[in-house]
């Protein structure tokens, strides 16, 4: 599987993500053939190498002649839809548009036919996002993963006056993504960077294993003081044996009504927890006490944690993150005298190492054929050992 994964160390924005991306060998004169099919005038592009902090990298910069360009949302729409650009293009572009514009929608408080857009629809800001969408197309559609961006700090100012870093659309196109302090003064993240990492990334977290093919850098436009202001793609194929991180989040409980666990650990499934169990343990006083211990994803863990301190007893979470490594899984279905049951497959580099019955599924089928489970499970059993 084909995989980029955008390291944003220094944050992310159009033109960065743009950079990158011909920094990793996207081609200069199909990106220019492909934005030609916009009917947009009056600018033009240019890429040049610069250093940041001695950090070499792509900068990608549209040069318009009218920076004051006022666009509506309506009218984004109709020029990305009567190009002759791809349908994935389309679909893409004008989605990350529709995103920008519910965000500023929301923040004004005005319906989304009313949003007219004044930095983010300028030429520029529309060469970045629809530049980035031929971009990632050209690269054969790879899954996209990311780092948690830096926000920065201060203040920026916008069409609409000053406003505090994050601005306020950029802060509600990030909702549900996890983000990271940074004492750099400025905005390192922009609402187009924002809009791209919501539209195209599946997870957010460390990078995963992954075979490294080719790594771009592509270049802000300032300088910051601590950090390169670049951003980093990696570009390659996913390890055969999986690999992530999960986060672990474990509290002690001594003094909690038994009956409430089985109200905690559904609430915690229900909000996005991979696994929830319970221990029992010795505590402090020798007293009995529960061990309830928490795996999730690392952008979820702060959301959880919050549920265990205002759903327990607890005064406090333990958080930390593991590294895990897990079997290639897939579902099939297999043919039985019960009908079809599910089953899961594990592999390790190809090789199938577990084959094991749904439960469920086998539970189903035991109800409806009036046998015991067991031998529903024995018959899926036998099933799947022809699987290869």
């Amino acid at each position: 599987m084909k995989l980029l994964y955008l390291d944003c160390f220094a944050g992310i924005s159009g033109d960065m993500l743009l950079g990158a991306l011909l920094d990793l060998g996207v081609s200069e004169e199909l990106l220019r053939r492909e934005l030609a099919k916009l009917s947009l005038q009056g600018y033009r592009i240019q890429t040049r190498r610069v250093t940041r902090q001695h950090l070499a990298a792509t900068k990608f910069d549209c040069i318009a002649e009218d920076q004051h360009d006022h666009r509506s949302y309506s009218d984004i729409v109709a020029l990305i839809s009567n190009s002759a650009l791809s349908e994935d293009v389309k679909r893409r572009a004008t989605n990350i548009f529709r995103a920008l514009g519910e965000a500023e929608a929301k923040v004004h408080g005005i319906p989304l036919e009313r949003v007219h857009f004044h930095e983010i629809g300028a030429v520029d800001s529309i060469v970045d996002i629809v530049g980035a969408c031929v971009a990632l197309e050209a690269l054969g559609a790879p899954e996209v993963q990311a780092s948690p961006p830096p926000l920065g700090s201060g203040f920026v100012e916008t069409a609409h006056g000053r406003f505090p870093v994050p601005a306020p659309a950029t802060l509600e196109l990030l909702k549900g993504i996890p983000t990271e302090p940074s004492s750099e003064r400025g905005e390192l993240v922009t609402p187009t960077g924002a809009a791209l990492l919501a539209e195209f990334c599946r997870r957010i977290g460390p990078m995963p294993a992954m075979t490294a093919m080719k790594i771009g850098y592509g270049a802000g436009t300032r300088q910051l003081e601590k950090t390169p202001n670049v951003l980093r793609a990696v570009f390659g194929v996913a390890c055969n044996a999986e690999a992530d991180h999960v986060a672990v989040l474990e509290a002690n409980l001594d003094d909690m009504n038994p009956q409430c666990f089985g109200d905690v650990m559904e609430r915690l499934f229900d909000d996005g927890a991979l696994d929830v169990y319970l221990t029992a343990v010795q505590m402090k006083k020798n007293r009995p006490g529960t061990l309830l211990t928490v795996l999730c994803e690392p952008a979820d863990a702060d959301r959880l944690a919050e549920l265990v301190l205002t759903h327990t007893t607890s005064f406090g979470v333990r958080i930390q993150q593991m590294r895990r490594r897990k079997l290639q899984r897939e579902r099939v279905r297999v043919a039985t005298p019960f009908g079809e049951i599910e089953v899961k497959i594990g592999r390790l580099g190809g090789k199938v190492i577990t084959r094991s019955p749904e439960y469920e599924s086998c539970k189903q089928a035991a109800a409806a054929a009036e046998v015991p489970v067991r031998e529903v499970q024995a018959a899926a059993a036998r099933a799947a050992e022809e699987i290869p």
